[in-house]
């Protein structure tokens, strides 16, 4: 074990590298709730998602950890759940289960884009700008999708939304617990989004607001409603420009975060050498094929999670960090019944904080250039107010092209951009029908 991963060469121990796994599995417990309460949304059932959550994350983590010997943990993505229940299944009316081969095809397609090496033509293709502003961009949604949860945001007919009753004991518990959690954040807590969720959900307990859970630990819920579904669906319904669409919003959303993912933690654990990481192909094949695996199993995208750079600063430097991480996950299917508690109170809190971790990457765009700042705007802002992560990276996609032709920079668009402009725009001409 220590000759395979390399402790000596990395100057790590067992015991660095477990509590590094241990971080890391704190750090991103809360997807084990949060997955389950959004795909139940999409009319999935919760404990089923809730096992094929644990499975792929345990899954998809162990290949990262023994086929590419990264300490990086891999998980349902946020985000992608949110586009997969709320834009997909609810938005577009597409059944949840041929939803899920469009997540499983997705897969497929980035296994043989990583196998055939052909990555770098198409994170060359887009521009950094755009992939910049779908991260926001679903930040923003994920954030609504949030207080909208807690009810600190609701509809109103004169003005579309309006703040809600914030004295309304749920929304209170929300407030609740997103102020703890951005408490733990600033002060710098590993796991501070679970730890945010545990107290949030004692203190709905002790106030009456959330049942008492009957017991902690339970049998494992069955895997039976959601395994293997992807491929019982109406095979005429898959043949449609709505689902290759969704397939590439899966595709580009899951490969661009994970290629962002992979790169910040790996540099921060010192992987990166001039400008290159090793293993690249490895560590992307591992999370392609744990995204067909979740789709087989029941589950939305699963992706790198950057939560792993809490294991890497705990001192994680090898795969066998997401070993441990692996066998928590495991072990984390036992406590099912601790659904019952985290409810739309708890888990808004998550969302609300990811989606700022998300928006982030708002800085890193060039406002400056009014023909990179149309794109990018429609892109972020397009995906809340329509309610569709697809919709906002369609507006933008489109826009782009004809603002830098506009400016005269037309040789600096990739020939893909152009195709992805009238797939996009088919689309649009699909829905109007």
């Amino acid at each position: 074990m220590d000759r395979y991963f390399g402790f000596k060469e990395h100057g790590t121990t067992y015991r660095r590298e477990s509590i590094a796994g241990l971080t890391t599995f704190l750090s991103m417990a809360y997807i084990l709730f949060v997955n389950p309460m959004i795909l139940a949304d999409a009319g999935m059932d919760i404990g089923a998602v809730f096992t094929a959550t644990a499975l792929a994350a345990a899954i998809g983590t162990l290949i990262m950890g023994v086929l590419a010997k990264y300490p990086i943990a891999l998980a349902p993505g946020m985000g992608l759940n949110a586009f997969f229940a709320y834009s997909v299944v609810l938005g577009m009316g597409i059944e949840w289960q041929v939803a899920l081969f469009g997540v499983f095809i997705s897969g497929i397609i980035f296994i043989l884009i990583t196998v055939f090496k052909i990555r770098e033509v198409i994170i060359n293709a887009i521009p950094a700008e755009l992939k910049y502003a779908a991260a926001a961009g679903i930040g923003l949604f994920i954030a609504f999708i949030g207080l909208k949860g807690a009810g600190i945001i609701v509809p109103y007919e004169a003005t579309a939304v309006t703040l809600g009753n914030l004295m309304n004991g749920p929304t209170l518990l929300a407030i609740f617990g997103v102020v703890v959690t951005v408490v733990l954040m600033v002060r710098g807590f590993k796991g501070g989004i679970f730890y945010g969720m545990v107290a949030t959900a004692l203190l709905g307990i002790f106030t009456g607001i959330i049942d008492t859970p009957t017991q902690i630990v339970g049998s494992v819920p069955s895997l039976a409603p959601t395994f293997l579904e992807a491929f019982r669906i109406d095979w005429a319904s898959v043949f449609t420009i709505q689902l290759l669409v969704v397939i590439l919003t899966f595709l580009f959303v899951d490969f661009f975060d994970t290629a962002g993912t992979l790169y910040a933690v790996a540099n921060q654990a010192g992987f990166v050498k001039d400008n290159k990481l090793p293993r690249a192909g490895k560590a992307l094949l591992a999370d392609s094929s744990a995204t067909s695996i979740g789709a087989l199993l029941g589950t939305s995208t699963t992706t790198a999670y950057i939560e792993s750079a809490s294991g890497v600063s705990a001192g994680g430097r090898t795969g066998f960090t997401s070993v441990v991480t692996a066998f928590l996950f495991l072990i984390a299917l036992f406590f099912s019944p601790l659904l019952a508690v985290v409810t739309s109170e708890v888990t808004a809190p998550a969302l609300i904080i990811v989606g700022i971790l998300m928006a982030s990457s708002l800085g890193l765009i060039d406002w400056k250039k009014f023909e990179i700042a149309v794109p990018a705007f429609i892109t972020v802002v397009a995906m809340p107010l329509t309610y569709s992560i697809a919709t906002g990276i369609a507006m933008g996609f489109i826009f782009y092209p004809i603002t830098m032709l506009a400016k005269g920079r037309g040789r600096e668009i990739h020939p893909i951009m152009y195709v992805l402009f009238f797939v996009f725009l088919a689309y649009f001409i699909f829905l109007s029908e």
